[in-house]
């Protein structure tokens, strides 16, 4: 579960502080209205203490306040309605305070609505912005997924083609291993042909070397009879040329 936003704790911690603050709010103008009252009736028993105090000293004065107030001229009603005069007095500018305060409320309510509209507004666009922030985040984080997965993708191919590699250099070194030993036993084969070959040209040389022997005894021996046997046992060609097999074997090591 997400957390909740900063606005929506700022809410609620100042929801708390006034349902706790709520809770003394009726003692408290219990209290104002008492002492109010209290000072009201401070004021009017000083009042008539003074009137009571003035009659009692001077018992003539209540006829000059009789005289002067008509048939009103009672000094405690007197101090009475002086206290009520100054009670309403007291009323008046207590009204008026309360009208010049409640229209600086007014006024402070009027800023604080449009303090709180364009705080509104901001938090509008900041959500806003938050959301699209979302989004691109889950827009990336999608995107790293699809990376990371292929990203394994290509490591099991990778891993694959290694493993393809290490089998192939494997069978590359058994045929090499194979080649150089096929390139031994051919040398080792050419070697023996070679000296086969060899065997066989001595061999011829030594049958020509003892041809030409015998054919060089026969012709100091006897021309006449040596010339008819040499004849007889080795004919000639046409261009009066012998047979190859009296010509010395020069053999290539091919044969």
């Amino acid at each position: 579960m997400a957390e909740p936003s900063w606005q929506e704790v700022l809410r609620l911690r100042l929801a708390e502080r006034n349902e706790r603050e709520a809770v003394f709010a009726p003692f408290i103008e219990q209290y104002r209205r008492l002492a109010q009252q209290t000072k009201l009736l401070k004021e009017r028993n000083a009042s008539l203490l003074r009137a009571v105090s003035s009659v009692k000293t001077n018992p003539s004065a209540s006829t000059v306040l009789v005289t002067s107030a008509g048939e009103d001229g009672n000094p405690v009603q007197t101090a009475y309605i002086a206290s009520l005069e100054s009670q309403i007095s007291s009323l008046r500018d207590e009204l008026a305070t309360v009208y010049k305060t409640q229209s600086q409320n007014s006024q402070r309510l009027l800023s604080m609505n449009e303090t709180l509209r364009e705080k509104e507004e901001a938090i509008r666009i900041e959500v806003e912005n938050l959301r699209k922030s979302n989004d691109e985040l889950g827009g990336l984080r999608k995107k790293v997924d699809q990376h990371n997965e292929l990203m394994t993708e290509k490591d099991r191919t990778v891993q694959i083609l290694h493993d393809e590699i290490s089998t192939l250099q494997l069978e590359l070194g058994q045929i090499e291993e194979r080649n150089q030993t096929l390139s031994r036993d051919n040398a080792k084969l050419l070697q023996r042909w070679l000296d086969a070959k060899q065997v066989e040209a001595n061999k011829m040389n030594e049958v020509n070397e003892f041809y030409e022997e015998m054919r060089s005894r026969q012709v100091t021996s006897s021309s006449g009879n040596g010339d008819r046997l040499h004849n007889h046992q080795y004919p000639r060609t046409k261009d009066g040329v012998s047979s190859p097999t009296a010509r010395t074997a020069d053999l290539t090591p091919n044969g």
